[in-house]
């Protein structure tokens, strides 16, 4: 049953909760957060706008098939235990960068491989909740 109104606030509220993923995932290596909660969150938007306007607007929305966003959230935390490893340290050490960014804080390798997290969790949700709504329209 589509709602008029459920649909227009998933228009606003998309947005709003893909920034607030987008900030749970830099929070996430100084505090509480990171890329698996922010992953959850984002996937918990795309849920919501598919509830509200159906799975292939969500498609369409995300522009990116989920496989491919677990492949490069694979990629990109392996390429995160490369520095550590060209640096001649342990596996998976975090290296950091000199200056500190205003907002964002100390930026390194964690950061990183905090990201191919997050578009592994993404990736993951996304899917599953694709599968699962084109399995009940069957």
């Amino acid at each position: 049953m589509f709602s008029i109104i459920l649909s227009t606030a998933s228009k606003y509220l998309l947005p709003l909760l893909l920034i607030f993923s987008f900030f749970l995932l830099l929070r996430g290596h100084n505090e509480p957060g990171g890329g698996f909660v922010g992953g959850l969150v984002a996937a918990a938007a795309y849920a919501l706008y598919f509830i509200a306007n159906g799975v292939e607007e969500a498609k369409k929305l995300l522009k990116a098939e989920p496989i491919k966003i677990i492949a490069a959230g694979l990629l990109v935390a392996l390429v995160s235990t490369l520095p550590a490893l060209l640096a001649g340290r342990d596996f998976m050490s975090g290296l950091w960068l000199e200056p500190q960014f205003p907002v964002i804080g100390k930026v390194g390798t964690p950061l990183l491989f905090d990201a191919g997290v997050f578009l592994l969790v993404l990736g993951i949700a996304v899917k599953i909740i694709f599968s699962l709504a084109e399995e009940d329209k069957r």
